[in-house]
């Protein structure tokens, strides 16, 4: 077996290893996606190439590139940073381009993103011929071996590949292999320093030949994040500049350049990646810091509660990324301290015990720990989270009644009224299904007079009366209630037996009204019956039949009065003629209200109605319309009156109407004519060619079909006129009609003029009255009007006390020489401005009333627009007194009393000194 044989069979042992059966493995860890591997070897088959290309679309390997995606519904892309090679969906590696050879192995970097899942993850894959020395994959490298080896004191040299190589064998010259894959630069995140650190040297081997310049290139140099990786041009030094987060970039993809002092390229760009070695420095940080779950009471161990999920920021595929969970505490600790457990890798809370009741503990507070490192305490890192687990209410507690037996009263007829009130326990959730009762009569009630309702607050159960109960027939009820929930009991849950009771109600018997057994009682009579005629006994009967009451009758309504009722007996009679064409009467039928009442303790009292069928009888004479007509003094087909008969009277007591025309006056049929149209009309009409134009009392006999038959005489006013072409009465022949001789005319004319003169001599007096008005002269004397006045009052001198003050402030000036020089703004009040007065109107000495308003206006306005006219628009200075008083002080006026002065006189000014004529003049009175 060569080399290449066992590196093979090692590749395939590591991937055979994910195939161990679940019976061998320990509990499930929860899915994390990402690459199964960090580095891969593929090895290319020299039977695939027999010495020639690989063509494209050509799969290199059977060895594939796992990706443990733990959404199979989401695809999965792969992506090479190689354009020559490409990874299929599921993993195999395949040539994009057709290359040469594999003489040379190859190495690039592949990476997976899920659909629009932001997250990408990164691993590197090399390809290599059977048989040629491998890498070491990262995965069988330990932690503390890689750290090692990136961190060495003696940083490893990387050379560019060597095309060819001169050789002093007696061979002469013979081509040498490239240089192994260069293998990724490990790099340990949150490192102290100093910086930069030197990772590795590059050179080349025409170092020594000529001058090299060296660059590196890619994410981390000259690309965001700059300058965290930078090279010695010269020597080839390899430096990271700064500490490295592996949770902000977890590997850099870099390529190194040798040029020489003119630019030119010496070597051909060499990969360099470097991965950023995970450090546990990440706390678990769970989603939440309350979870909130739920959990129905009386479940069985092992039911499901809740989930809590915890992160780790640090590699998941490492155990600094492992997260583990455990429960630190529980409260209460009933009715055992460990009613939960959790599932150290998912999270998952379970019931372990039996024993959940939500009537003892409604909710308990569990600590969750999470602790990466595979939930080694002594190295990881720990965070926790509180879990608060509600007990859910599930029916498992049967309502109960408080009592086995309850009892209540209600009086009799009364309905809607609560008679008795059951309490219940349920221990369940209130307000919930399974404590809301639901009530049931199981027996005692056959007629359903009672109802049982819940009360929404309490609970109770209210019996309540819907329909009436009666003393007479049953004095007590025996009910048997059932109560129950709304929600069927849990499985396994038995009634109670106190979920049943009886209910004893007592009926009260109360003084019923006495009723009416026919209400209301109809009764057929023909209308026309005389007064005092008994119609029928509208008696009432009472109830109350264990007590013997007397009832009386009264007439409660009676709308024409026509009956009166006996108080003992009920018995109807007629107090005035029935007419079934009264007003009163609806569709043959008389209605009157009569009044029961006994003399229990308290009374109470029936009505009842009696409803009376009026038979009609012939009683109405038919009558005629219209009272009064209009037809043309000639003969003609215009010279027609359409009338028409109509009777009170119903079936068969009315048409066919007869009409004629009676013998006597004999003008009557002598002029007219009447001829029937149908049963109800007729028509009237001249006999003669020519009739004189006036007024007509037509009377005209009509009779109905009644039996007997009645007549009526009826007179029909006619208007006989002159007629135009168009058959219309002219408007002399309608006075003419009208029957107006001259003297009534001559009326007319003189109640028109009278009329008219009365009009003129009131429009005469008016105009009179108005030239008076305009010629009468003011009411008061022109001296006394005050209106265009100014009166001046002199100012008082300052009191006693006013010593050291200037009395000129506040007196009238003599002159006007200070008012000049006072300064500008500064002036008292009773100070006129020294500028022309204004002009105002001069009031006519015989001013016409109506221009009085006008007068008053336009002196107002002037008034307004004078400057002079007081008061004047100024500053206003308030000064005390003055120095003295020229009237001396008031307290010199001595107050006699020696009666010299007569101060009688006052009682002769009125009301308003009565005051001081009793101080001053009633000196005799007293």
């Amino acid at each position: 077996m060569n080399l290449g044989s066992v590196l093979i069979l090692t590749c395939t042992l590591l991937v055979d290893t994910s195939w161990v059966t679940k019976a061998d493995q320990p509990p499930k860890p929860p899915c994390r996606p990402g690459f199964s591997e960090s580095f891969y070897t593929v090895f290319v088959s020299r039977d695939l190439l027999r010495g020639q290309s690989i063509l494209k679309d050509t799969t290199l390997s059977s060895e594939r590139v796992k990706f443990d995606n733990c959404q199979h519904s989401k695809a999965v892309d792969f992506e090479s940073s190689d354009p020559n090679f490409s990874v299929r969906p599921d993993g195999s590696v395949y040539a994009e381009q057709e290359v040469a050879n594999l003489s040379e192995p190859v190495q690039f970097m592949v990476t997976a993103r899920r659909g629009h899942d932001p997250h990408i993850w990164e691993t590197t894959v090399k390809l290599a011929l059977a048989g040629h020395p491998p890498s070491v994959p990262v995965s069988q490298i330990g932690v503390e071996d890689m750290i090692a080896r990136a961190w060495d004191s003696n940083p490893r040299v990387i050379k560019f590949p060597r095309k060819h190589q001169r050789s002093s064998s007696a061979n002469g010259l013979r081509r040498q292999k490239r240089d192994w894959v260069i293998p990724p630069i490990n790099v340990p995140e949150n490192s102290r320093g100093p910086f930069p650190q030197m990772l590795v040297r590059i050179r080349s081997d025409q170092d020594l030949e000529k001058g090299i310049r060296y660059s590196i290139t890619g994410a981390g140099a000259d690309q965001p994040p700059i300058d965290v990786y930078n090279i010695d041009p010269v020597h080839g030094k390899m430096f990271v500049t700064r500490p490295l987060d592996r949770e902000e970039r977890a590997s850099y993809h870099l390529r190194a350049h040798a040029v020489d002092m003119n630019g030119n390229k010496v070597e051909s760009p060499i990969d360099l990646y470097i991965y950023v070695i995970d450090m546990n420095d990440n706390r678990p940080e769970f989603q939440n810091q309350v979870y909130n779950g739920s959990v129905a009471e009386g479940s069985k161990p092992g039911t499901l509660v809740m989930q809590v999920t915890a992160n780790d920021s640090d590699d998941d595929t490492t155990a600094n990324g492992m997260v583990r969970y455990r429960i630190l505490s529980q409260t209460p600790h009933m009715p055992i301290p460990n009613m939960f457990t959790i599932n150290s890798e998912t999270g998952d809370i379970f019931t372990v015990a039996a024993g959940l009741d939500r009537e003892k503990v409604s909710q308990y507070t569990i600590i969750v720990q999470a602790t990466d490192m595979e939930g080694n305490l002594n190295f990881g890192l720990s965070n926790t989270a509180t879990a608060l687990i509600s007990v859910t209410d599930i029916n498992d507690n049967p309502p109960e009644l408080t009592a086995r037996t309850f009892s209540g009263e209600v009086p009799e007829n009364r309905v809607n009224v609560v008679v008795a009130n059951l309490t219940v326990i349920d221990r369940d959730q209130p307000h919930s299904p399974n404590w809301a009762a639901q009530y049931r009569i199981a027996s005692g009630d056959p007629q359903g007079h009672f109802l049982i309702r819940t009360n929404p607050v309490n609970n109770d159960g209210m019996v309540t009366v819907v329909k009436p109960v009666d003393y007479e027939q049953n004095r007590a009820f025996m009910l048997t209630v059932i109560v129950s929930n709304k929600a069927p009991l849990a499985s396994g849950i038995q009634s109670s037996l106190q979920s049943s009771a009886g209910v004893t109600i007592s009926v009260q018997d109360v003084n019923e009204p006495p009723v009416f057994p026919s209400n209301p009682k109809s009764i057929r009579f023909e209308e026309g019956v005389p007064a005092g005629t008994t119609l029928t006994v509208f008696a009432a009967q009472d109830p109350d039949l264990f007590i013997h009451q007397t009832v009386r009758y009264s007439k409660l309504s009676d709308p024409a009065s026509w009956l009166r009722i006996n108080r003992t007996n009920g018995q109807i009679t007629t107090m005035a003629v029935l007419d079934r064409e009264s007003m009163y009467v609806r569709n043959n039928i008389y209605e009157a209200t009569f009044l029961a009442a006994d003399n229990g303790s308290p009374p109470a009292s029936g009505t009842g109605t009696l409803q009376i069928h009026l038979i009609d009888v012939n009683d109405n004479a038919p009558v005629l319309f219209p009272k009064e007509a209009q037809v043309c003094e000639r003969a003609s087909p215009r010279s027609r009156v359409n009338i028409t008969a109509s009777d009170a009277d119903a079936d068969p007591h009315v048409g066919p109407f007869v009409f004629e025309l009676p013998s006597y006056p004999p003008s009557v049929r002598r002029n007219w004519t009447a001829s029937r149209i149908s049963g109800d009309y007729a028509q009237l009409r001249l006999r003669i060619p020519y009739l004189d134009a006036g007024v007509y009392d037509v009377p005209i006999i009509v009779s109905d079909s009644g039996n007997p038959p009645l007549s009526n005489r009826s007179m029909i006013k006619v208007k006989v006129c002159p007629c135009d072409d168009n058959g219309d009465c002219t408007t002399t022949g309608a006075v003419a009609a009208a029957g107006l001789g001259t003297g009534a005319i001559i009326a007319i004319l003189i109640c028109i003029i009278i009329l008219l003169t009365m009009v003129l001599v009131f429009v005469m007096w008016m105009k009179r009255r108005e030239k008076e008005r305009q010629a009468k002269p003011l009411l008061i004397d022109p001296e006394d009007d005050v209106r265009d006045n100014i009166l001046k009052y002199d100012e008082e001198g300052g009191g006693e006390e006013d010593q050291d003050y200037d009395l000129s402030q506040l007196q009238q000036p003599e002159a006007l020489d200070h008012i000049i020089c006072k300064p500008t703004g500064v002036r008292r009040v009773d100070e006129r401005p020294v500028i022309a007065e204004s002009q105002y109107p001069v009031r006519p000495s015989l001013p016409h009333p109506g221009d009085i308003g006008d007068f008053i206006n336009d002196g107002l306005r002037a008034a307004d627009n004078d400057p002079t006219a007081p008061p004047y628009d100024s500053l206003l200075v308030f000064d005390y007194e003055g120095s003295g008083s020229t009237a001396g002080s008031v307290s010199s006026l001595n107050s006699s009393s020696s009666g010299d002065q007569d101060y009688d006189y006052l009682n002769d000014w009125g009301p308003r000194f009565k005051k001081l004529a009793d101080l001053y003049g009633g000196g005799d009175d007293d």
